[in-house]
């Protein structure tokens, strides 16, 4: 796996080493010693998984509080997806700011959210299947977000928005949000 650093500290893309023969191909997507190499999360609770069926869904940006706070490990498994985070640290250099990673079932990438972010994504395909790796399980009295078409985010979505469900379209803009 290769690590590359995103502009927003802590996160990364991260680069799948695909093994190819004439059966097809193998790539680990994890791998203890090379996460705890990076000084990354090594603890994975649980596991999810989305599917939007529509080109130009939009999903986010969720997080989750403390004591809840999450990591997550995202991959594309079918599709393509433009993949946001936006860093709501307290006291971050970067607070406010987002940053993109397109993730592609080909090009067997995923996303690494540190804890402190709100994470969203549009498709780019239709049937766009993403799995999640999350260090702490769902906690419903601790999620929280940020509505995805705040214009103070800035966020370029690369598509008309398509589906949009009434829990995000009615998230708080930036301005509203507790730093975590």
């Amino acid at each position: 796996m290769k690590f590359e650093p995103l502009p927003l500290k802590g996160a990364y893309e991260i680069h799948l080493e695909r093994r190819e023969d004439e059966r097809g191909f193998f790539a680990r997507m994890y791998c203890d010693d090379e996460f705890a190499a990076q000084g990354l999360n090594t603890n994975w609770v649980q596991m999810n998984v989305s599917l939007s069926r529509e080109v130009g869904t939009l999903r986010g940006m969720h997080f989750q509080r403390e004591p809840a706070a999450e990591v997550k490990l995202v991959r594309c498994l079918r599709g393509q997806a433009f993949d946001v985070i936006v860093d709501l640290r307290a006291g971050s250099d970067t607070y406010g700011q987002h940053c993109h990673v397109l993730l592609d079932q080909d090009a067997l990438n995923a996303i690494y959210v540190p804890k402190g972010f709100a994470h969203g994504f549009q498709t780019l395909s239709d049937d766009t299947e993403l799995q999640y790796c999350h260090s702490t399980a769902y906690a419903p009295g601790h999620e929280g977000g940020v509505n995805p078409l705040d214009p103070d985010l800035g966020i370029a979505w690369p598509r008309p928005v398509t589906v949009l469900s009434d829990r995000d379209q009615n998230l708080p803009p930036l301005a509203e949000c507790t730093a975590l």
